[in-house]
């Protein structure tokens, strides 16, 4: 496995990122025009926090309690949708990231963002990446987040770690991208932005 990226090639990739019909397939850009077309999409962000470790830098995922509206026990990364108060993507991840988990924005710093996502439940999700020296103490809010975990990077970022699946919802055939580890199972729209990051900075 080839050593993972560092925080300055992170930074570089990011901000050289080419332009989306040049980071998916088709099939994927079929998904997101389909999405966009069906209904009006609520805007939202997520944390896709890196954290530095002597060994081996990591991400950070949560998996949500059982209760929830949506996307109840899956595994995603920290955030939500947008409030009327938050001045941007950064913003609206760093504050959610708060919340979820208690990581204090000013030790985070921000790298750069990943495309829109739209996910099939009509949010666009705006995936925004952070830098963060380890280890990290964690603080979940119960109501929210079951487990607070994080994962190798250069796992993340091996594409024979990606599985293209499909199962049938609802009647309906659905693929979607899944990276089991560890008896844990991160997939869809989780393992959709992690699958554009390894595009991105795994080049």
């Amino acid at each position: 496995m080839a050593r993972p990226p560092t925080r300055d090639d992170i930074a570089r990739r990011l901000a050289e990122k080419p332009s989306l019909e040049d980071l998916l397939t088709a099939d994927d850009l079929e998904k997101q025009r389909v999405a966009a077309a069906a209904r009006a999409l609520t805007p939202a962000a997520v944390l896709l926090l890196v954290v530095n470790h002597p060994r081996e830098p990591t991400v950070l995922f949560t998996q949500r309690t059982a209760h929830l509206a949506d996307h109840a026990g899956q595994i995603s990364f920290p955030g939500g949708r947008a409030e009327e108060a938050d001045a941007g993507p950064a913003h609206t991840a760093l504050r959610e990231a708060r919340e979820e988990v208690g990581v204090d924005p000013a030790a985070i710093e921000i790298l750069g963002e990943l495309p829109d996502y739209h996910t099939s439940t009509g949010y666009r999700v705006r995936p925004v990446v952070g830098w963060a020296q380890g280890p990290i103490a964690y603080a979940p809010d119960p109501f929210e987040v079951a487990d607070v975990f994080e994962v190798p990077l250069g796992f993340l970022l091996e594409p024979a770690n990606h599985r293209y699946e499909s199962a049938f919802y609802k009647g309906r055939l659905r693929h979607y991208w899944a990276m089991p580890w560890q008896g844990r199972f991160i997939w869809g729209a989780t393992a959709g932005m992690l699958v554009t990051f390894q595009r991105i900075v795994g080049r």
